[in-house]
């Protein structure tokens, strides 16, 4: 099984908390994104860590492993067509993303300090957010958070959740002030 972590100290957990809101619901797009979502966090890592490119990893995972389980926990089918969107789009924009993330990071922080799975988290929600207008701030927020919650600890899912919601603010402000105030919290302000 796969563990990320940031620390050796942080529990593994596995991605369950991705996939239970899935339990006892029909398939549908919204969870066939989730599932993508996830798997694109796997694929950008697997790009990161091993310098393959990134068209031969999304061949991988197209025709292998987007229906692997993952630490024994079955997925809902991912939608394919976004995943493969998702891990393109953040691959070739990897130098813009960056460049927006460490614009809300704490002064002295840069992308390339950060674990390479929570770099990957970042990245792609990023650019979901400067990307999808068709998918609403609130969700591209609350999915990527969610991964980070299943593998990381809740200082770096605090710092996922607050680095996406500068973002968004800073990317989609209209749709950023439309959400309710108490599902996107201030950078540190945790979950």
């Amino acid at each position: 099984s796969t563990c990320w972590r940031s620390s050796s100290s942080s529990p593994c957990r596995p991605p369950a908390a991705v996939a239970d809101r899935a339990m006892g619901r029909r398939p549908d797009r919204r969870l066939a994104r989730r599932t993508a979502r996830l798997k694109a966090v796997q694929a950008l890592y697997q790009i990161e860590m091993t310098g393959a490119a990134p068209d031969a990893v999304v061949t991988e995972f197209v025709s292998h492993r987007l229906a692997e389980p993952v630490d024994d926990t079955a997925l809902p089918e991912a939608d394919s067509r976004f995943f493969a969107e998702l891990v393109r789009g953040t691959a070739s924009e990897r130098g813009e993303l960056d460049d927006m993330i460490a614009a809300v990071l704490k002064e002295g922080w840069a992308v390339d300090r950060l674990e390479a799975t929570l770099a990957a988290i970042l990245r792609a929600g990023t650019w979901e957010l400067a990307n999808r207008h068709d998918i609403p701030v609130r969700a591209t927020i609350s999915e990527f958070t969610d991964i980070a919650s299943a593998f990381m600890g809740e200082r770096e899912t605090a710092l996922a959740n607050g680095v996406l919601n500068r973002i968004a603010k800073e990317l989609r402000p209209d749709e950023f002030e439309k959400a309710a105030p108490d599902t996107l919290p201030e950078t540190g302000s945790g979950r």
